[in-house]
């Protein structure tokens, strides 16, 4: 019952001139095949009971009318006029040949389009459920009370039967496929957005590396994931960036932070992972490493910034950074871990800095 309450509560955007590209899609091919399976019937008809009757290519008529005009009607008249279209000959169809021959089944079509119908309501959709219910039960008992107008042989009986069931199977596959394929790539791109999204919400804008917490939720899958697996953290800071903001300006700072960013990507391989931290400061991971193969990695990557080349707008000058590294002991938090690798930081600063503390 869950589901349908659900159902019933659904909000109905407002009728648009404008046809959902997947509906419309999906009327038309219904359109152009019922035309065919109209004008088919007008030929086996024909030739299979020997009656001559105009009503298929009148129907037929109809039909290639409305997918001629379908970019200028709005979604509910021409849905309407297809309906009618489909009512009319299985009332016809029904009273000529009876109820063994199936011309009924291409009502079922009518009830797919009409659920996936955004614009009509969900009370609407029952209601067209229920008519179309009824419908079928008079049709039905009209048939019990009522000889068919033209006998026909077995054979064509047969010839009938086998191409009603295969027209409405083929209007029925078309929609499933058109339906199910809009379906899938709506969730397919709300897949990549959402994607698209997470990584945005975990990269920082200036450096384009990841962010803070997207470091953390990297170290605790890890920790997760491997247990027993050694790693180290290191935090890294600019040595005095304030100069650099001081002298030369804020956006030469930005510069040096996406230089820097630049260098630490280049160095990285798959030797570590690195994020800004906040501010001048970046966070490293190095999963699998101790603390001396982490350490002689930190101890290249300061000498490789303090040799770094930096210009902005005609001044050439350098950094250093100064880095605290710290192992994994399989028992303190994540947080105790960063925060002795960030103590570490701040001994190296308070003991002269451009140094790597392990």
């Amino acid at each position: 019952m869950k589901f349908i309450l659900e159902f019933l509560r659904q909000k109905v955007p407002k009728q648009g001139r404008e046809m959902p590209v997947y509906f419309r899609r999906a009327l038309v091919s219904c359109e152009w095949l019922m035309a065919v399976y109209l004008l088919v019937s007008f030929f086996l008809i024909e030739v299979f009971a020997h009656k001559w009757t105009i009503m298929p290519l009148f129907l037929c008529a109809g039909l290639v009318a409305c997918v001629l005009n379908v970019d200028r009607m709005r979604v509910r008249m021409n849905l309407v006029l297809y309906a009618l279209t489909t009512l009319v000959w299985c009332g016809w169809y029904i009273n000529a040949f009876g109820w063994g021959i199936g011309g009924q089944h291409v009502l079922v079509p009518l009830l797919v389009l009409a659920f996936f119908d955004i614009y009509e309501p969900p009370l609407l959709k029952l209601a067209y459920f229920l008519l179309l219910v009824l419908v079928r039960m008079a049709l039905f008992y009209y048939a019990l009370r009522h000889p068919a107008t033209f006998e026909v042989t077995q054979t064509a009986n047969i010839v009938f039967q086998m191409f009603n069931s295969f027209t409405y199977f083929v209007i029925l596959a078309v929609l499933c496929i058109s339906f199910s394929s809009s379906m899938q790539d709506t969730e397919r791109q709300l897949r990549i957005d959402n994607q698209e999204l997470h990584k945005e919400a975990g990269t920082d804008p200036l450096t384009r590396l990841p962010n803070r917490r997207a470091m953390i939720d990297e170290l605790d899958l890890y920790r997760r994931s491997s247990p027993d697996e050694s790693f180290c953290v290191a935090i890294a800071d600019i040595d005095f960036f304030k100069h650099v903001n001081d002298t030369y300006g804020h956006n030469c700072g930005d510069y040096t932070l996406r230089a820097l960013a630049d260098l630490f990507r280049e160095n990285a391989g798959l030797k570590y992972r690195v994020c800004r931290w906040g501010g001048e400061e970046f966070c490293f991971f190095f999963p699998g490493m101790n603390l001396d193969e982490a350490g002689r990695e930190m101890l290249d990557l300061n000498v490789a910034v303090g040799h770094m080349p930096l210009s902005f707008e005609g001044n050439d000058f350098s950094i250093t950074i100064t880095i605290g590294v710290e192992e994994n002991d399989f028992k303190s938090p994540m947080e105790s871990i960063l925060e002795r690798a960030d103590q570490k930081l701040y001994m190296g600063k308070n003991s002269g800095r451009n140094q790597v503390v392990i």
